[in-house]
């Protein structure tokens, strides 16, 4: 019998020269593409997904039944076709049984195996876990039938059971969580399977040195075409960990990047005009991609009165939170601080991009309704009004040193404290923070993804409500926009609980982001799409001023 020595060698044999054995990399030829992620990766287990540091990795490594394009159109996966009962309630896919899994030692000889529907029933049972999965919140409001639900008729073929029906299914499926897994895998790394993925995708996993480099190489029995050709293009993919965007932004300009991402990978004074356009010194060597953001930047109340912290916050009290709103100069601030980038939040939290966007029923600037709400309030020109701590991280500090200072000329006394974004973000999870900065985006293009985070059933730690918003006519119209077959009247639905958490204001909708990329001009095919995500596989790259390091 093979040892898992024996079988790791001879992965790194069939790994196509992708290895450490390989001598003379001056002589290097592949593509590479390389990417920075100042935030780090926590984990390559998609049931773990939750954020986008996660998602990028995880979405080269694995495929879902479903996919999306660049246009936000679900097309076929790894299953071929579906069909959807006429009531909605079932729904029956056909599984492309000709896929393999990347070849990895968990398969013991074979190396790897063919897909099939009993993979798709274990992978989606396995995100009911609470200790393997941060689904939870996304799997119960699916409304799956728990017995029998997945109902395995062949290899090829699964039907899913849905206790009511929900037109956003498909689009959920989308969703890195719901990425095809093999069982073999998650029972031979056990706790280590976070970082030894094994999945159908692209790019399969090489090695993972936690905090300086992630790297993936090509799959190069990997299913989908393009024009007679098998995707993907690039010969791999490696991720570093720097933090200091400065740093980051130098390793870009001298090639070793291929892109950076985001407004806050960089410091877009330097890079950027007052237009938010680039600068000429950077056009001949840099393109700058910008689309539409399915992503919300805003500060978040926690509102439950029933957790100390809150009982003893000014914050419990609507009128305080409608006034902190109407203090708020969002149009400067993305005037002054973002260069023109994204639009202000003069609408409500479903963002722009959205059918039922509604720009018209948001807080504008207004300093004597600010004022007029403190005294309701009983806290008349900001007098006892007690000083309220507000926590973020230092991406937003000189942002949120302006409301600060516009906060203050009406008597409302903010101090920031700056945390490190693991611990911001365990602090609000756990219901430690009454004030926070955080950003929401979309996980799958419907509506109803925004509003989830304020349903009452989802409230942290168990899923993502940090606000704790609790307003029993909002649950009761959210579910009914979930089972509402009629779009119209599901669109009346969206509208009316976001005009709900616009005057409950559990948050402050500062601004609707845009998706901003500084690209190598030897990219090719890199496109950006409202979700932002990272889609590599169509992606080509030259050696125009280009050196590989392995």
């Amino acid at each position: 019998m093979r040892t898992k020595k024996n079988i790791s060698v001879l992965l790194c044999i069939l790994t196509l020269g992708f290895n450490h054995c390989s001598t003379d990399l001056s002589k290097d030829t592949r593509t590479v593409f390389n990417y920075n992620e100042h935030a780090g990766i926590t984990s390559l287990d998609p049931a773990m997904a939750n954020n986008t540091e996660n998602i990028w990795p995880v979405n080269q490594l694995f495929n879902g039944l479903v996919q999306l394009n660049d246009s936000l159109d679900i097309k076929p996966c790894i299953s071929k076709s579906w069909t959807i009962a006429a009531d909605g309630l079932e729904y029956q896919f056909l599984i492309n049984t000709k896929i393999q899994f990347h070849h990895n030692a968990c398969f013991n000889n074979r190396l790897t195996r063919n897909i099939t529907a009993s993979d798709v029933a274990y992978s989606f049972n396995r995100l009911n876990n609470p200790a393997a999965s941060a689904a939870l919140s996304y799997v119960s409001n699916i409304n799956i039938l728990k017995h029998g639900g997945y109902q395995v008729i062949n290899d090829s073929i699964i039907i899913i059971h849905l206790i009511k029906p929900n037109t956003s299914f498909l689009k959920l499926l989308t969703m890195a969580f719901f990425s095809i897994i093999p069982k073999e895998a998650v029972e031979y790394y056990g706790t280590e399977w976070r970082r030894n993925p094994v999945g159908t995708g692209p790019f399969m996993f090489k090695y993972w040195e936690e905090g300086t480099k992630l790297v993936l190489h090509k799959n190069s029995q990997y299913f989908e075409f393009e024009n007679n050709s098998r995707l993907p293009y690039l010969d791999a993919v490696t991720i570093s960990f720097v933090k200091d965007k400065e740093t980051a932004f130098m390793e870009f300009i001298t090639g070793k990047h291929d892109m950076l991402s985001g407004a806050d990978a960089f410091n877009i004074n330097e890079v950027l005009d007052a237009q938010g356009q680039l600068k000429a010194k950077y056009q001949p060597n840099i393109n700058l991609q910008k689309a539409p953001y399915l992503k919300v930047d805003y500060l978040g109340f926690l509102i439950d009165t029933s957790i100390s912290i809150v009982k003893q916050s000014p914050t419990k009290l609507k009128k305080i939170r409608q006034a902190i709103n109407y203090a708020i100069d969002r149009k400067k601030i993305i005037k002054n601080f973002r260069n023109n980038i994204g639009t202000p939040a003069l609408g409500g939290f479903i963002p722009k991009g959205f059918a039922c966007y509604d720009f018209t029923i948001g807080y504008n600037y207004n300093p004597q309704k600010c004022q007029a709400l403190l005294a309701e309030a009983g806290f008349e020109n900001g007098k006892k009004l007690p000083t309220i701590t507000l926590q973020s991280t230092e991406n937003y500090i000189e942002q949120l040193e302006y409301i600060q200072a516009q906060l203050a000329e009406q008597h409302i006394a903010i101090k920031i404290n700056i945390e490190k974004s693991p611990v911001l973000r365990q602090m609000v999870n756990n219901n430690q923070s009454v004030f926070f900065k955080k950003s929401w985006i979309a996980d799958y293009a419907d509506e109803e993804n925004a509003l989830m985070l304020f349903y009452s059933a989802f409230a942290s730690p168990q899923g993502s409500n940090y606000t704790h918003y609790k307003n029993p006519l909002f649950d009761s119209i959210y579910l009914k926009s979930l089972e509402t077959i009629d779009i119209s009247k599901k669109y009346q639905y969206y509208k009316q609980l976001d005009k709900m958490l616009i005057d409950d204001a559990p948050c402050v909708i500062l601004y609707y982001d845009e998706v901003i990329r500084l690209v190598q001009k030897n990219i090719e095919n890199l496109k950006p799409n409202p979700m932002n995500l990272l889609n590599l596989k169509r992606v080509k790259k030259t050696f125009k001023n280009y050196k590989h390091e392995e």
